[in-house]
């Protein structure tokens, strides 16, 4: 009996830390160096964040109820969207709609209580509250309850779980990294043109080899777009590429979906990409429910871009998809290949959301969209840009697969480690593995 790990109150072992927000309509709250954190910044799925959308200066935490948490620290979504984990990466202030949540010294390790809460997080839903939003208060954590072992073993179990968090972490950041470069190849050579500026000076482009830069002209030509590259064009997105809607089956007939193995993409699936890669799907469809769909199933490589509610998520499809009505699919060619119009239509997101219309929610319609005009360089160019970026997606593609395979992994061993079903025998070994 004298071995037993206690099973106690969340509220018995963590300090709870409010948060607030400063006024809104006094601009010398607003701006400053301090990150402020809503559920928003925080609701990506992965352990760290590392910034806000929003910044705050001390004169706004003095004069609020803010607080500024360490770094470390667990923050919980406790209104709306109720449940949602993250430590911060470096120290940040919070609103009012969050708890901040820290161990409390020499009887809980803050890394342990934050995998604790993850494995808390179906308690929470069951004692939350409220009319239109759900709720949790501080009398919250009194009710949810975890096993907690001796120091040494939360120490290791959030060693072991930290782990492969962090080479989670590790590969989102390169996949970013793969990404950005991509980008700013894209704006380079296709938005600030600097092979061609180089060349039309006399001198070698930075950083191309020689084959590479004798694709491009050295002088411009006037353009509808302005001044472009000497040969290339300007077309219409719609006479470049098949620009194609989707639509919903009937969520009433199973027959559309009870069983489906074909992938079905909404919106929502796009929405949470850290990179626009598209791998798997909340949703799939039957063949029937295919059948019911104008644009059927798109193959592998089609863009994807939010038409509507909101516009903007951007994906490549890696995996063969069927899209509803929010999407607009882009099946490229040669002509103009798929990452091309990743990064074109990314840049030009700006001259797509003066396209849209509507009432309730912009909407930026196929017809509206066939006719926005697009640079078109030379096949020349495109494929040696093609064959810069295509390895970069491919090494993001196996990182993002990898990170799934981590993230089940984890997910399994959550339960098990914080539960004591997995006993940790070796806690001193693994500590100092980890150090």
């Amino acid at each position: 009996m004298g071995n037993e790990v206690p099973i106690v109150p969340f509220a018995d072992i963590v300090e709870i830390i409010s948060g607030g927000t400063p006024k809104t309509s006094i601009a010398e709250y607003w701006g400053g160096e301090i990150p402020w954190l809503t559920v928003t910044d925080f609701n990506t799925g992965y352990r760290w964040v590392n910034s806000a959308d929003k910044t705050i200066t001390d004169l706004g935490v003095s004069n609020s109820a803010t607080t500024i948490l360490n770094q470390g620290d667990v923050i919980i979504s406790a209104r709306g969207t109720v449940g949602v984990i993250a430590q911060l990466a470096r120290p940040m202030a919070f609103n009012q709609s969050c708890y901040g949540i820290r161990g409390k010294m020499g009887l809980s390790n803050t890394d342990f209580i934050y995998y604790a809460l993850k494995n808390a997080v179906s308690q929470i839903l069951q004692v939350a509250y409220g009319g239109v939003f759900n709720t949790i208060t501080r009398d919250t954590f009194k009710i949810i309850k975890t096993r907690l072992p001796h120091i040494k073993e939360q120490e290791a179990i959030a060693c072991i779980l930290g782990a492969l968090d962090d080479k989670i972490e590790l590969n989102r950041q390169m996949c970013k990294t793969l990404e950005d470069t991509a980008q700013a190849i894209f704006k380079s050579w296709f938005v600030d043109f600097d092979p061609v500026h180089a060349k039309a000076a006399g001198k070698q482009p930075v950083g191309l080899k020689p084959e590479i830069a004798a694709l491009f002209p050295d002088s411009f030509v006037d353009s509808e777009l302005g001044k472009i590259p000497k040969k290339w064009s300007v077309r219409a997105i719609g006479e470049m590429i098949q620009v194609l809607g989707g639509g919903t089956p009937s969520t009433k007939d199973s027959n559309f979906w009870i069983n489906g193995v074909h992938p079905f993409c909404t919106p929502k699936d796009m929405s949470s990409l850290s990179v626009p890669l598209l791998l798997s799907t909340e949703r799939k469809l039957t063949d029937d429910g295919i059948a019911r769909i104008s644009s059927g199933q798109l193959p592998l490589g089609t863009v994807l871009l939010s038409s509507r509610a909101p516009i903007g998520y951007l994906a490549v499809t890696e995996i063969p998809v069927s899209i509803n009505q929010g999407i607009i699919a882009m099946v490229c060619n040669e002509h103009f290949p798929n990452y091309y119009a990743l990064h074109w239509t990314r840049t030009n997101l700006g001259i797509i959301l003066s396209k849209a219309n509507g009432s309730t929610f912009l909407e930026i319609s196929k017809s509206n969209f066939r006719l926005i005009k697009a640079i078109v360089p030379t096949v020349e160019v495109l494929n040696s840009y093609m064959g810069l970026v295509e390895p970069l997606y491919s090494r993001i593609e196996s990182m993002l697969l990898e990170n799934q395979l981590l993230i089940t992994i984890r997910d399994e061993l959550l339960p098990k480690l914080i539960s004591g079903d997995l006993r940790i025998n070796c806690t001193e070994r693994i500590l100092e593995r980890g150090a």
